[in-house]
């Protein structure tokens, strides 16, 4: 049997010592985060930036794109459409802390936000509608009508 003695302070190898920085999860939680689609958030201090999520999904009549907002209130909220580009920002305010608060953890994010979407052609920017209701934004894109299906129907010859 053998023991591997390491001295204190000093990992066996460089990689030894490294090895407690990487950690599988984050790396599979960023991958899981990124958006090919989206303009990146940007931030200096990622960890403390609000940067709410989006769920964006096509259905048959329109474009329907949903986030979870909380403490963020309507008037706070800016929604832009210039040409086939829908921005949406806004900001979260911060907490105030007195003299003599014992806090013991801060996990929850403050600040700025700004997210960009490019909508498609079919997209009709004329008609959007949002709507905030418990804390979850709701933004609605119809689709131009002459780009939905419709059905055409096959005419017999007359004899």
């Amino acid at each position: 049997m053998f023991h591997i003695i390491r001295k204190p302070n000093h990992p066996a190898t460089p990689a030894a010592a490294n090895a407690t920085d990487w950690d599988p999860f984050k790396v599979m939680e960023q991958l899981m985060r990124w958006e090919p689609f989206s303009e990146p958030v940007l931030s200096r201090r990622p960890e403390v930036s609000f940067a709410p999520r989006f769920d964006v999904k096509e259905t048959k009549d329109a474009y329907l794109f949903k986030a979870d907002l909380p403490g963020v209130k309507e008037e706070d909220v800016e929604i832009g459409l210039t040409g086939n580009r829908l921005t949406i920002s806004g900001h979260r305010q911060s907490e105030e802390h007195k003299e003599g608060d014992n806090i013991f953890t801060l996990e929850r994010s403050y600040g700025s936000f700004s997210r960009a979407f490019t909508l498609p052609d079919t997209a009709d920017t004329e008609k959007t509608k949002a709507e905030m209701k418990d804390g979850v934004l709701s933004i609605t894109l119809p689709k131009r009508t002459e780009s939905q299906p419709r059905k055409v129907s096959i005419n017999k010859p007359s004899a």
